[in-house]
């Protein structure tokens, strides 16, 4: 091969591991967390107020402290659902 690389498939755990590396690695040069992540927690927070108020017509904050309520029940949705399928994947009933 003249002038190129070659490549080698790479096994999901190999892939894993490399996604995970580079992923530290942006982190870890990202002095402004928060701001790195602010346009996805807005919109994400803005599914939420859609749900909790499709047509608008809630006072701001009032629809804010709703759509978080509603996060956060979603959030221990997830978790529930993780722990019974932990709970499965150990032999145990959740």
């Amino acid at each position: 091969m003249s002038g190129g690389r070659q490549f080698m498939a790479l096994t999901a755990k190999q892939r894993s591991r490399r996604a995970r590396i580079a992923a530290h690695a942006s982190w870890a040069n990202t002095a402004d967390r928060q701001g790195r992540t602010a346009s996805a927690s807005a919109s994400f927070l803005a599914r939420f107020e859609k749900q909790v108020d499709p047509l608008g017509v809630l006072e701001p904050e009032v629809r804010k402290t709703m759509a978080l309520h509603a996060r956060r029940a979603y959030m221990l949705q997830l978790a529930e659902r993780s722990a019974k399928a932990r709970a499965r994947a150990a032999g145990g009933d959740g």
